[in-house]
């Protein structure tokens, strides 16, 4: 009981930390069961280049800010529940090793960690904390996930039209469907995707068209819908897997008003373990 109330007063006084550290522009974190897990800054591929930045694992939701002094000062607060975050791992390529995908029907992106070992405590727990929340909420993980944007400086030239450079007049712009990047023209149309916004938010014209197909195959009476497989299969890819309602520019990609500063800490959880979570995670 002793120990009981001791893990529960640390996990207060941590919760209150983190609270602190994003001060006004933060949103109150402490609830009833909640528990910080553990913290650590992860590289996050923003749109315009990968950025460091600080996240926090509870119990029920995942919370990461801008980094305005290091282990002090945080800004810019995104909060993910849990229940609607899916990963997926992804193959060190080049320069960008150890990576995951953090996917939510609003919002998906890529991070990065500075090591392999750190990556699969960061995957592993994560993915646990979701486990039990679905389990304890009876509910489903979400089918449809928002695309991950492609990175600016990996699309010179439209990808829609193949024709179109980018120069500061012809801006860049992302489908919210697809992620692409795509010039003002092959942009110009806008759709209502479930989930997202109640707003009509950007797509390309390919994407834009796929989903018009879908919503008129949707009103359709099923006697009247194709049978033919492969037509069912192209409409299924052309809806893709959702998208982001975010602005053409991401707040996230903001740029700090101080330096952000180089870490080399790994990952700190909250069981007695530092740089690893361990097997087990305090509760209260």
């Amino acid at each position: 009981m002793v120990d009981r109330l001791v893990n529960s007063e640390a996990n207060a006084r941590r919760i209150a930390m983190v609270e602190n550290c994003f001060g006004s522009s933060g949103q109150p974190l402490a609830e009833q069961g909640r528990v910080l897990v553990g913290e650590g800054v992860l590289t996050k591929m923003c749109r315009k280049k990968p950025k460091a930045r600080q996240f926090f694992l509870f119990n029920d939701i995942l919370v990461y800010g801008n980094i305005v002094i290091n282990k002090k000062k945080y800004n810019k607060q995104h909060v993910i529940p849990l229940e609607e975050v899916k990963l997926e791992s992804l193959k060190d390529e080049g320069q960008y090793r150890n990576g995951w995908l953090i996917r939510t029907a609003s919002k998906s992106f890529a991070v990065y960690a500075a090591t392999a070992t750190e990556k699969e405590e960061w995957m592993a727990h994560i993915e646990k904390c979701i486990e039990d929340l679905l389990k304890k909420s009876g509910k489903q993980p979400p089918s449809e996930h928002a695309a991950v944007w492609v990175p600016d400086n990996e699309a010179a030239i439209c990808m829609h039209c193949k024709k179109t450079q980018f120069t500061v007049l012809n801006r860049r712009h992302h489908c919210r469907k697809c992620g692409s990047v795509v010039c003002g023209p092959c942009s110009s149309k806008r759709f209502v995707l479930r989930g997202q916004s109640d707003k009509p938010l950007r797509v390309c014209l390919q994407c834009y068209d796929g989903l018009n197909r879908d919503k008129a195959r949707a009103h359709q009476p099923p006697a009247q819908a194709p049978a033919a497989p492969s037509a069912v299969k192209s409409v299924a890819d052309a809806a893709g897997s959702g998208g982001d309602s975010s602005q053409d520019d991401d707040s996230d990609d903001d740029d700090e008003r101080v330096a952000e500063e180089k870490h080399d800490e790994g990952f700190t959880s909250y069981n007695g373990v530092k740089n690893g979570f361990g097997n087990k995670v305090t509760t209260v």
